[in-house]
């Protein structure tokens, strides 16, 4: 999807080009929408801030807050809108999700308005390839923590992952560790050290000893509730009978893992889509509870240069939790 050069290689063999198209398709409808409106009506999105843009395929207007950074940039916004604009000139577009999931988005996709036959292939979940291998790695550690799961009540466990590049400032850390022994729910969070590399994919490793960056004693006082580790075998804890709630950074591959283990999720996005996909799946679909939506990084930081309190955190992990609680009990959710 970010590969669009190549159509005109493709074009050159005579070779049918389709995109494959990694976020969901509300997502594509917002993008095809942004360009259109700038190459047809001169309409500058940089310059949209504290409004709602109306868009097809979604039954709520989109706050500025939620809109991805590579829109609100003028550097990046160029790029955006051309790759954008290749789409329109592939046979067709293949989406990562499902039907039932974006049933108003996919039909906003069908027919006309110039843009090709888009084909939900979804959910393309890799469920144990990394994990595998990683597992391999890693032993006695995710044997640990899965022993652990085993020992807590059915769906009784938040559990807390960012993705391979989400971190936070230490600052930050303590927000979160205050919350969650706070809360009094049982949590198993997988907290990972910012490292250097460029601004849009800083990388992530194991902390030593992550009771460096938690508040002093607070491993001792949650021994019987909650662990704290790093890397996380993510589908595989999913899947765990006792994990009720997922904060996640709406990763769309992680959102669709979610969904296909039953697990509510909290949204605390942090780059590319994932603002958008929080706004979906908080306001648009209504099937996750809010720690923010629009929380942002940039430089490995909260880009307001807010961080988010322990009574949000806490907050937002209840509502979760709620959630967890309505599904086990056969709510409609």
């Amino acid at each position: 999807m970010l590969c669009t050069s190549m159509l005109d290689l493709a074009e050159e063999f005579g070779a049918p080009s389709y995109i494959y198209f990694t976020s969901g398709a509300a997502f594509l409808r917002f993008q095809l929408h942004v360009q259109e409106s700038h190459d047809e009506e001169g309409f500058d999105i940089t310059e949209f801030k504290d409004a709602e843009l109306a868009c097809p395929g979604l039954t709520r207007p989109v706050p500025s807050k939620v809109i991805p950074s590579g829109f609100l940039n003028k550097e990046w916004l160029d790029s955006s809108t051309t790759i954008t604009r290749n789409f329109r000139k592939t046979k067709g577009i293949l989406v990562n999700t499902v039907r039932e999931l974006e049933s108003y988005a996919l039909e906003s996709l069908s027919g006309g308005m110039n843009i090709p036959k888009v084909y939900p292939v979804g959910p393309i979940l890799n469920l144990k390839g990394e994990e595998s291998s990683k597992a391999e790695s890693s032993g006695s550690e995710e044997d640990e923590v899965m022993r652990w799961l085993d020992q807590q009540p059915e769906s009784s466990v938040a559990f807390l992952c960012f993705g391979s590049m989400g971190g936070f400032c230490a600052e930050q850390v303590k927000e979160i560790a205050c919350a969650l022994e706070g809360s009094g729910h049982r949590f198993l969070w997988s907290l990972r050290r910012l490292e250097g590399g460029p601004a849009l994919t800083p990388t992530t490793t194991d902390y030593g000893d992550v009771r460096e960056v938690l508040p002093e004693g607070f491993a001792d006082r949650t021994t019987e509730v909650g662990r704290v580790i790093g890397w996380a075998p993510q589908a595989v804890v999913l899947a765990h009978r006792s994990v009720g709630g997922f904060v996640s950074h709406c990763g769309w591959n992680s959102t669709l893992e979610s969904m296909w283990f039953g697990v509510p999720m909290a949204t605390w996005p942090m780059y590319a889509e994932q603002q958008f996909n929080a706004f979906l799946l908080v306001k648009e679909l209504e099937i996750a509870a809010e720690i923010k939506m629009d929380y942002r990084t940039i430089n490995y930081r909260s880009e307001s240069g807010k961080i988010v309190t322990t009574e949000e955190v806490k907050r937002g992990t209840k509502s979760l939790m709620e959630l967890a609680k309505q599904l086990d009990e056969g709510d409609d959710i």
